[in-house]
């Protein structure tokens, strides 16, 4: 069969390109511990394989390869995979997954924004170490390296809860970009000043799309070719993005100096907020399938807001008390707990901001009083949520110091909770002993009839 254009042009660069040692070092740095499979124009090759060493990405290249692909998973043995595995031993094979934010769009300046937009999110919550790159056509890819998720969340294994979790992520950065995203492509479409685009519905063949993930999901690696436009996945800085053009992407003009590692240097726990705010919003919003969001999510998924009377100091948790001293790292996640624990028991809106007031003020640095404003202003809108499980949370911003209390307790909520129900009966049974106990009043006697003397007997 005659091969056509975009493939005669393709393999006319593929031995040259490939050859070079910074491409193969890159592919191949990037494939350690994940699934790979190259793709021989309009199919892939055999599942599962992997990359033993640089050599071997020009060995596939001269079989034919002309593209890279890899899992976002990470495995203990890619080989070891299988189509016949159940999820048990899905999850048993798991070291972690990377989550990867694929943008794509008919137009990519409007990938642009897109990608634009969601680092400002990704950034509002804490995460500054992420990588960006070029998808080979139209889109860019995004990568939070799984260094930066925690490890467990509500005793449940995050590394066993892929798709779901990087899915859920996924759905709430959308939504939280959703607006700015149509205000953008409204400028750049309609010029300054335009009205601001409401039905989103109506844009949906413009607005750039996100990929929801599956298992075993594959996507383009670093420094890999596109079949159809002969570019590079090319690796950018933020810097970068605004300037990029197509010919950026030229394999013949990429010089030694500009490939790059697409694996940025990650802080461990640094996407925690962003992984358990886009949970919670799951379960407010409800997504999916509730009984799928609880299963998710924990089994406080349906938890209903108490109100607390007379709530002191001295009943919260050892924790909270840590957090309400100031704190350095971690103030973004301390936060989270103090909004959602004040809110959860039915603490009044003007006592819970005055606290957070006066928390702020002992932290060095003070967190911006926009994100608190904005962070308020989000839980506003929702139903209150109760904060994390104990333990590894609040063990990652250090306050958890557990009292001999705690070990009765798996959330602050039940440590306030139980605290404040034992006070109120002391105070009842005090308040019972206090009381003068009152003289009984002697019972009043019925008064008799007296009986009178017996008529005389008339004759």
């Amino acid at each position: 069969m005659e091969k056509s254009f975009k493939e005669n042009r393709i393999r006319s660069l593929t031995h040259l390109y490939y050859s070079r040692p910074e491409i193969q070092k890159a592919i191949f740095e990037f494939s350690k511990d994940r699934e790979i499979s190259p793709r021989y124009f309009d199919g892939f090759g055999k599942r599962p394989d992997s990359l033993q060493y640089e050599g071997d990405i020009f060995e596939l290249v001269k079989k034919g390869a002309t593209s890279f692909h890899c899992s976002e998973e990470l495995w203990n043995n890619p080989l070891d995979l299988s189509t016949d595995l159940n999820e048990d031993q899905m999850n048993e094979l798991r070291s972690g997954w990377d989550f990867i934010l694929d943008i794509d769009s008919k137009y990519i300046d409007y990938s642009k924004v897109m990608v634009k937009e969601i680092i400002k999110l990704l950034k509002f919550h804490g995460v500054n170490n992420f990588a960006i790159k070029f998808s080979g056509s139209k889109g860019f890819h995004i990568i939070i390296p799984w260094k930066s998720f925690p490890k467990k969340i509500n005793e449940q294994s995050t590394s066993d809860l892929f798709p779901s979790w990087p899915r859920t992520v996924l759905k709430y950065i959308g939504e939280r970009v959703k607006d700015s995203l149509a205000r953008e492509l409204t400028r750049i479409t309609l010029g300054p000043g335009a009205e601001y685009v409401r039905d989103h519905d109506a844009s949906k063949e413009v607005i750039p799309d996100l990929i929801l993930v599956s298992p075993r999901h594959l996507f383009r690696m670093p420094y890999s070719l596109h079949e159809k436009t002969a570019l590079a996945s090319v690796v950018l800085t933020e810097e970068e993005l605004d300037k990029f053009d197509l010919k950026d992407a030229d394999p013949m003009k990429l010089t030694p100096d500009k490939v790059r590692n697409f694996m940025p240097n990650a802080i461990e726990g640094e996407a925690t907020e962003l992984l358990t705010q886009a949970l919670d919003w799951s379960k407010q919003n409800e997504i999916d399938n509730p009984e799928e969001v609880k299963k998710l999510t924990g089994k406080y998924a349906e938890f209903k807001q108490i109100e607390l009377k007379g709530v002191k100091d001295e009943q919260f948790p050892p924790c909270w008390k840590n957090i309400v001293k100031g704190i350095g790292d971690g103030k973004k996640r301390a936060l989270f707990v103090l909004i959602n624990l004040s809110r959860s028991i039915g603490m009044p809106k003007e006592e819970m901001e005055k606290k957070i007031e006066d928390w702020n003020k002992k932290n060095n640095p003070q967190l911006k009083q926009g994100y608190i404003r904005s962070q308020l202003e989000w839980a506003y809108r929702k139903k209150p949520i109760m904060p994390p499980n104990c333990k590894e949370f609040y063990q990652g911003i250090g306050v958890c110091q557990p009292d001999n209390f705690c070990a009765k307790i798996k959330n602050p909520i039940n440590y306030v909770v139980r605290k404040n129900f034992g006070a109120n009966m002391r105070k009842k049974e005090q308040a019972s002993k206090a009381e003068p106990k009152k003289k009984a009043k002697p019972k009043k006697k019925t008064p008799q009839k007296k009986s009178g003397p017996p008529k005389e007997v008339q004759n």
